[in-house]
């Protein structure tokens, strides 16, 4: 046995990786806590920095160590020589680089370099470029990295041109590469800045032809890679669509004027205010949302005092102003002559004369219990915000392009989705038919999504449906037998009276329900409904059917009584018909409805 070596026993090993751990927690615990010592006491010293580099320099994501790590700077730049000072952030350099070799994408290292290189008089940043390309050599998708290229890029007043081939020539080493894919979304309009283009951007026809060439070649590579599909949608999007008054609304039965918008708003706020002038002078109102929660919403309503609502005058103006930051947009409804008009935004608060917008011609004429008018301009763009390019040829394009590649991979999921939005890109009611089959063939394909694709594919259907009615011009919409997961856009429908949506797979009828202040009857019978919490605050509601849902408790019916004018209510098949007494409690809890079916 002499001359060999002693191979240790498992159980040995395990004991000896079990001291060793113990032993440096220990020193882990020791040195945490004499850090913490030193920092209450405001020992802010270079002893610091060595014992914050014993712990960081295994574990650099212990950010409150980081934290003492700059206080200590801080002090020492007051005591330091320059000299002094300069030997000791190249040895605060030298230690962050080591961090990083241990962690590549740790968040408080690379934040505390940033933090450094900005309070140095004169930083090396082309060292830093230097530092950047070696990282993502090792890692092209270390997204930290990436962060901190963009910061030194900026700083060095890199130009665009440069970092863009650099995002090439990674991206041809690996089109896999979420960040270099979004760098290029960055740099691009910086390079081809283009008027009017709005917050994100959009690139003259040339170099939008050549960055689709390049995705391309990605996503035939690599099909089912998606940072190039994500990419791809970026090319061909469009910047978030203007602010507009959509719908002006006024009813003399419930002495309330409404008003709804192209997005949320929180009126109150510093930067959204809406002014009411009745006749040419601004009446003070207080507005609520229609659910009254009194949150970002795309509808808001006043009441209306008596003398503005008047029938024996010939003739009343309400007019909304709408401030949203230093630009305004105003909507008139005048009553007695038959106008009314949208004003679109401008940049002066004086200017009210501008030519105004198409719109479906509306008044409250005496003896007429509401009026309104509509902003009609943008209806054909009104949901056509997904995808969009220049020209429709190179849309056209695109789709074919991802056929063909469907065609040789016809379960490749990202193709499919793409291929649906082109199509709703190009005209959603032309190619509603076909995208429901692509949707279909997608849930086959994708069956761990496919409760996000229901509630994709009912928010399309819905969005087509509320088009057709708009081109109809009519108040009466019929969603029944869509096989509907989830309601949404319902401000669009402040004027609908009659909905119908029966014969869908809907669980509860949202707040946002409250939007439609003219609905006078609502049809949601063979459905999966659970709760009511959305029927709240319906002034003309008359009618509600209900029948073969969910509704277990009586309480479930409660947001009801909010509806002064319902009269009908049909409950047949749900749970809760089979309670003790249900219609005495119903008639107790619902007094106003003369009605109950159950």
């Amino acid at each position: 046995m002499h001359g060999r070596l002693k191979v240790k026993t498992s159980e040995e090993q395990a004991e000896a990786k079990r001291l060793e751990r113990e032993q440096k927690l220990k020193l882990y615990q020791s040195a945490t806590q004499a850090v913490f010592q030193k920092r209450q006491a405001g020992e802010l010293d270079e002893s610091v920095l060595e014992l914050t580099s014993q712990i960081l320099g295994a574990n650099p994501d212990f950010a409150t160590l980081w934290n003492c790590r700059r206080e200590v700077l801080q002090q020492l730049e007051t005591q330091k020589s320059p000299e002094e000072l300069a030997a000791l952030v190249k040895a605060e350099l030298g230690f962050l680089e080591s961090c990083l070799r241990v962690n590549p994408k740790s968040y408080g290292t690379w934040h505390h370099r940033c933090w450094l290189l900005g309070r140095l008089p004169e930083p090396n940043w082309a060292r830093e470029l230097e530092l950047c390309a070696r990282f993502l050599e090792v890692d092209e998708r270390n997204f930290h990295c990436w962060d901190y290229r963009r910061f030194v890029a900026t700083q060095a007043a890199v130009p665009p041109a440069e970092e863009l081939a650099f995002t090439d020539s990674l991206i041809t080493q690996n089109f896999s590469n979420y960040s270099s894919w979004h760098y290029r979304s960055c740099l691009l309009p910086q390079l081809h800045p283009q008027p009017d283009s709005g917050p994100q951007g959009r690139l003259p026809e040339d170099v939008l032809l050549k960055e689709l060439e390049l995705v391309q070649n990605a996503f035939f590579t690599d099909p089912n890679d998606q940072s190039a599909w994500f990419y791809h949608r970026w090319l061909l999007g469009r910047a978030d669509p203007q602010d507009a008054l959509r719908c002006l609304h006024v009813s003399r039965d419930e002495a309330c004027l409404t008003v709804s918008f192209s997005r949320p708003l929180l009126v109150g706020s510093r930067m959204e205010i809406l002014l009411l002038m009745v006749d040419d002078s601004p009446l003070i109102v207080e507005w609520r949302t229609p659910d009254g929660r009194n949150r970002p919403s795309h509808v808001w309503l006043c009441d209306l005092p008596a003398a503005s609502l008047n029938d024996q005058l010939p003739q009343h103006t309400f007019r909304v102003i709408w401030t949203a930051g230093d630009v305004q947009k105003e909507c008139v409804l005048l009553k007695g002559d038959g106008t009314c008009s949208l004003h679109p935004l401008q940049q002066s608060p004086s200017l009210f004369s501008s030519p105004g917008c198409t719109l479906q011609p509306s008044t409250l004429s005496p003896g007429r219990q509401e009026g309104w008018c509509r902003d009609s301009t943008t209806d054909e763009q009104l949901f056509r915000c997904e995808l969009s390019v220049e020209k429709s040829t190179v849309l056209q394009s695109e789709l074919e392009s991802c056929k063909e590649l469907q065609e040789l991979e016809p379960e490749n999921k990202w193709c499919l989705l793409t291929i649906i939005l082109l199509m709703r890109a190009l005209d959603p009611l032309l190619y509603e038919k076909e995208t429901l089959q692509y949707f279909q063939t997608l849930k086959a394909v994708d069956p761990m999504r496919a409760a996000y694709l229901d509630d994709l594919r009912s928010k399309f259907l819905l969005e087509n449906s509320v088009l057709k009615m708009e081109y109809a011009e009519v108040r009466v919409l019929h969603l029944a037998h869509k096989d509907l997961t989830v309601l949404c856009h319902l401000e669009q429908l402040l004027l609908v009276t009659h909905l119908d949506l029966s014969h869908n797979r809907l669980r509860t009828l949202p707040p946002a329900l409250a939007a439609l202040r003219c609905l006078e009857v609502l049809q949601a019978s063979d459905n999966a409904i659970e709760s009511l919490d959305g029927v709240t605050n319906l002034p003309r509601l008359q009618e509600l059917l209900l029948c073969n849902n969910r509704l277990q408790q009586p309480a479930a019916l409660q947001p009801l009584a909010s509806c002064p004018r319902l009269v009908l209510l049909n409950l047949q098949g749900n749970p809760l018909c089979q309670a003790m007494g249900i219609l005495e409690h119903l008639a107790e809890l619902l007094p106003s409805v003369s009605s109950v079916l159950t």
